[in-house]
């Protein structure tokens, strides 16, 4: 038999693709599908920001830096798709959620692996997130293994190592388990190479745009979820958007704290 031929459906999978989207309200309401289909390209766009990112620290440690910067500018411009969708997902009212929202049941955006991989990835790691997820749940596997890898920032601390900027031994062999805190020494090293190499200057103003956007997306998602359910608590139980704006800070807290001394 004859095998058969390639094609644009069989290659991106679009009866998987698009038969995935069940909705359970009854009617069902008009704009559950769009609330489906938002969270299932998030999702498709974190596990693409997560491929990049793996991709971005290979480079570091290989002192492409050509590759790294090249890797940013896609990852900024992923970035501003993702804020994007935020303005398509606001043209549903308060009452259309509403319509379908008890449907959720205790679904939640804060049970998304790929989200926390996405922070753990970035140096924000809490053992207490990782607990939180059965050890049934699809994908805990690899929220294991982000929990116990290096950081972006410990790759970009080698990189800063590797071309004439030491790193103190003890923050280079750190324990990556824990969240990436400020540091007076890596605030100095980063002083002296804004002053000093105009090349990792571009990699550092690159992290900085890529911080903003990670920072901008968790803004315009505390405005939609007060949007959109006010003061409530979220779907599945969370605090809502009390929680959310508690995330509204740096990922990269020295590259910020160098600024005023620059």
């Amino acid at each position: 038999m004859n095998k058969a031929a390639v094609d644009y459906s069989s290659y991106l999978q679009l009866d998987k693709i698009l038969n995935a989207q069940a909705e359970k309200s009854a009617g069902p309401e008009h704009d559950e599908m769009l609330f489906i289909v938002i969270h299932q390209v998030y999702e498709l766009w974190f596990k693409q920001i997560l491929h990049e990112l793996d991709y971005l620290v290979e480079k570091m440690v290989e002192n492409d830096q050509s590759r790294i910067l090249h890797t940013l500018r896609r990852l900024l411009t992923i970035l501003k798709t993702v804020v994007a969708q935020i303005d398509v997902l606001e043209t549903m009212t308060p009452l259309e959620f509403n319509a379908f929202r008890s449907y959720l049941e205790t679904a939640s955006g804060f049970q998304s692996i790929q989200f926390r991989e996405l922070e753990f990835a970035l140096g924000y790691k809490r053992l207490g997130i990782l607990n939180s997820f059965p050890k049934t749940v699809p994908g805990v596997e690899r929220l294991q293994r982000r929990y116990e890898q290096r950081t972006l920032w410990d790759a970009f601390l080698s990189l800063l190592n590797k071309n004439g900027h030491p790193i103190e031994e003890s923050i280079l062999a750190r324990d990556v388990t824990q969240p990436v805190t400020p540091s007076a020494h890596v605030q100095e090293v980063l002083l002296n190479v804004y002053r000093h190499d105009q090349a990792l200057i571009r990699v550092c103003e690159r992290l900085i745009d890529f911080d903003e956007g990670i920072q901008e997306w968790r803004y315009r998602h505390v405005k939609m979820v007060e949007r959109t359910i006010g003061s409530k608590r979220g779907t599945g139980g969370s605090a809502g958007a009390e929680y959310l704006r508690t995330t509204l800070k740096p990922v990269f807290p020295d590259l910020w704290a160098i600024r005023a001394a620059i």
